[in-house]
């Protein structure tokens, strides 16, 4: 607590007192003493919470707090002067009552400025930490479930078949904070949490400390552990910033994020912040995965009371760290232990199982915590058989060179040789991806299908299989797991070793005869071993490209006469599309992706014209410029259109008839595209839509009035659209539409009574719709409708229709209090 509460409330509480005093008296400052007592009767009690609380303040409220107790302090010396003062000097009491009158407007500026937005940054901070707690409630729910065998559960309907319980199986299997992590215990991680817990909480005010160990060793396991440490998250008062850095860092937006976390505000720059923090409050700052030495020395604030601990598979100098701690790799009692809850779900060897067959294979995984989960999930439920030829084949992977980790990447290939081909090649496709990013399982599902020829369903399949056996994680979006969920719900998550892994085995041969030619690390152009094989084709299936800023000089030629898929990822402002996407005949998928922080701009679209080839598109945080009428032709081939976060410029909606630019178009997706007010007219006229999502769009203020025309639509969501105030009269027309998803459109008046049109409906899912009062009575007319997620309020009028609809399964969503506005 500092000083300055404790004199304010003490000096607040003897002006009460005076002023109570100088009210009784006859005098000119009666009045503004008497507004004034109320003021302090508002303040006093805050400021007596804030001086017991035992809260540090942050330097922001401190300083506030130090020009109150000096407008007190006035107040006081003032109030002083009047009860000394003799009631006939009117001069001198005029005098006086000037100077309450500003003492008392200070103050009360105070209560209706500065204290409501207190109030309100107290709420933000409760709306993080809350979240906190309950992701992590959710995590131990899951585990629950898990070990209660939850995932055995089928779909709704009780078959087996559908890919709604493949969703639930899968992304249950395991939670993102848990990636890698042994499901019982963290093996062997005791003591060196002890040792850096004790670094940090030992170590000066500024200190920095270092965690360092080869890749897959347990390094951000060890890291996550610490900051869920409570006598860390006591220490720090839950004040702990984690970030990954990465090999290819954005380092201004990360500079950004620590900056704003210090000051609790989102600063422009961060250059002056360490002059403007003398003291703070206890703070931790966790950068993980740290390659480069020059990029750690931006991150690193010298700031009074700021620890960073620094993760990394390099052991930093002293000269940047404090101290440091080299985790070593685990003993045979723990990596059996471990290697044993991974294959049968002890933690020892069974009774009847061969120990030292399951010895000498552990002792292959060089006590390397992701080698034994990943090799023994391998082995589970093999033949004793399987298990002989397996330690034979690790015996035989002799490291290229002396590096330990390279020794491994060959050893842990043998789990990917066991593998079907066609799962082995949907593994070695995950390299294609920035390390360190969230892959929307919706873009590998498009990728997977044009590439392998298999259906969506088979690849949700393969993706389950790699994740049983631990060669990736899937990551639960708050909406994911019902059938008529989308993919781009969930995402895929994988550990840098395992993306290292694929890209090994994926550079086999030379560059022009790849069939993955991927950029493992994002550089500033393209790399030079590229340019120098130019002169001849590259038959790579897959092509992979991480930059920043490209223009259209810093593209070469280069033919690529195989290619099916185009992935781009990058971080500017201004992107050109590389010239050499008119050489891939073939091509049938295209990503494009921007990991920096603000919009960028496309140019060069009319590159996709002669592609008549591509079926997917996959946008995500760019600027679409005005589509060029002349220099693209129809996309007769084009299926499906992802569109998320992106500005689109509709200037011309008028003249932009999308039926003849994508004549075949079934699936269109566009997820917070938040300047978009309205959908173009022309989108009712493709008649081959089946699937429709316009979601977190907050200006989209009406559908189009010919929506009854796309005939054949399944599936429209849109949901959280705020402004959306009804649905468009020709939904009746809609007699194939199955699923429909309003939710969190909070100004939505009703449901139309034409929705009695929609003869296929099964699910409606309205909840968080507070203007939707009641159900209109037409709707006793969906002999279909299966399913209702709606809200509290409304729900006893669906109740009702259960007797005319038989199998009206209605559910009462839970309350969901989001306090996202506040950080807008």
């Amino acid at each position: 607590m500092a000083v300055t509460d404790f004199f304010a409330g003490e000096i607040a509480a003897e002006l009460l007192k005076m002023l109570i005093s100088i009210t009784r008296k006859a005098c000119l400052c009666k009045p503004s003493a008497e507004q004034l007592i109320v003021s302090i009767n508002q303040l006093l009690p805050i400021i007596n919470e804030i001086k017991y609380s035992g809260v540090e303040l942050n330097i922001t409220r401190q300083t506030q707090l130090d020009k109150l107790s000096r407008a007190l302090q006035d107040g006081h010396e003032l109030a002083v002067k009047v009860l000394n003062s003799s009631r006939w000097n009117m001069y001198k009491n005029l005098q006086l009552s000037r100077k309450m009158d500003k003492v008392e407007k200070k103050i009360s500026r105070f209560v209706q400025g500065p204290l409501q937005a207190h109030v309100l940054a107290d709420v933000h901070h409760m709306r993080f930490e809350t979240t906190e707690r309950f992701d992590r409630l959710d995590c131990s729910t899951r585990r629950l479930e898990q070990q209660l065998g939850s995932m055995k559960i089928g779909s709704s309907n009780g078959s087996s078949g559908g890919e709604g319980w493949w969703m639930e199986e899968a992304v249950m299997k395991m939670d993102e904070d848990d990636m890698y992590e042994g499901n019982l215990v963290k093996v062997g991680m005791e003591l060196g949490k002890q040792k850096v817990k004790d670094m940090i909480i030992e170590g000066d005010d500024m200190a920095v400390i270092g965690i360092n160990g080869i890749g897959g060793s347990g390094k951000t396991t060890l890291a996550r552990e610490i900051c869920r440490n409570d006598e860390i998250r006591s220490y720090f008062s839950n004040r702990i910033l984690f970030l990954t850095v990465s090999q290819s860092p954005n380092v201004e937006q990360l500079r950004q994020k620590i900056c704003g976390f210090l000051s609790e505000t989102k600063l422009k720059g961060c250059a002056d912040i360490a002059p403007q923090c003398n003291t703070v409050t206890p703070t931790l700052i966790v950068l993980d995965d740290v390659w480069l030495l020059s990029v750690l020395q931006q991150l690193i604030f010298k700031v009074p009371g700021c620890k960073t601990l620094v993760v990394s598979r390099i052991k930093f100098s002293s000269s940047v760290l404090n101290s440091s701690y080299e985790l070593e790799l685990l003993r045979e009692y723990d990596a059996v232990s471990l290697f044993c809850h991974t294959v049968f779900g002890t933690t020892s060897i069974p009774l009847g199982k061969d120990e030292d067959l399951i010895k000498q294979i552990v002792e292959k995984c060089k006590g390397l915590p992701l080698a034994l989960k990943v090799i023994g999930a391998s082995l589970r439920d093999q033949s004793e058989m399987y298990w002989i030829g397996a330690k034979k084949r690790l015996s035989r992977a002799e490291p290229i060179c002396e590096s330990h980790e390279t020794e491994l990447l060959n050893r842990m290939k043998l789990s990917i040789d066991y593998l079907s081909e066609k799962v082995r090649n949907c593994f070695l496709d995950l390299g294609s991806f920035p390390e360190d990013k969230k892959i929307p399982l919706d873009v590998l599902i498009n990728i997977w299908t044009e590439l392998h020829y298999i259906d969506e369903e088979e690849g949700f399949a393969i993706l389950v299989e790699l994740s049983n056996k631990n060669l990736l994680t899937l990551v639960k979006e708050s909406r994911a797991g019902d059938m008529y969920g989308s993919y781009y719900e969930i995402s895929v998550c994988q550990h840098d070793v395992l993306r290292d892994l694929a890209i090994h085995m994926s550079s086999v041969g030379s560059v022009n005869h790849r069939k993955r030619l991927v950029m493992a690390r994002r550089e500033d152009g393209v790399p030079n071993e590229w340019e120098t094989d130019n002169d001849h084709p590259f038959l790579a299936r897959i092509v992979s490209v991480h930059t920043g800023e490209m223009g259209e000089m810093d593209w070469f030629r280069m033919e690529f006469p195989k290619a099916e898929v185009l992935i781009l990822n990058f971080d500017s402002n201004n992107y050109f599309l590389p010239p050499f996407i008119e050489n891939m005949p073939k091509l049938r998928a295209i990503v494009l992706i921007n990991y920096s922080t603000k919009t960028a701009e496309i140019h060069n679209l009319s590159v996709l014209g002669n592609l008549t080839n591509l079926k997917s598109l996959w946008f995500e945080k760019v600027s679409i410029p005005q589509l060029p009428k002349k220099t693209i032709l129809p996309l007769k081939n084009l299926r499906k259109i992802s569109l998320l976060l992106c500005k689109i410029n509709l200037k011309d909606e008028s003249e932009l008839d999308l039926s003849q630019l994508f004549p075949c178009l079934t699936e269109l997706v566009m997820d917070h595209c938040i300047e978009m007010t309205v959908l173009p007219s022309s989108i009712c006229q493709v008649r081959t839509l089946k699937s429709l999502s316009i979601t977190n769009c907050e200006s989209l203020e009406e559908l189009p009035s010919d929506f009854g025309k796309l005939l054949f639509l399944q599936i429209l969501r849109v949901y959280a659209c705020p402004k959306l105030k009804m649905l468009p009269f020709g939904i009746k027309n809609l007699v194939w539409l199955e699923h429909i998803d309003i939710s969190q459109c909070v100004n939505l008046h009703c449901l139309n009574e034409e929705i009695n049109g929609c003869l296929s409906l099964k699910k409606i899912d309205m909840h968080e719709c507070p203007q939707i009062k009641n159900v209109p009575k037409s709707v006793s007319g969906l002999r279909s409708l299966r399913l209702v997620i709606c809200d509290e309020q409304v729900s006893f009028h669906w109740k009702e229709m259960e007797k005319e609809l038989p199998g009206l399964c209605v559910q009462v969503a839970e309350q969901c209090f989001d306090l996202d506005w506040l950080t807008e």
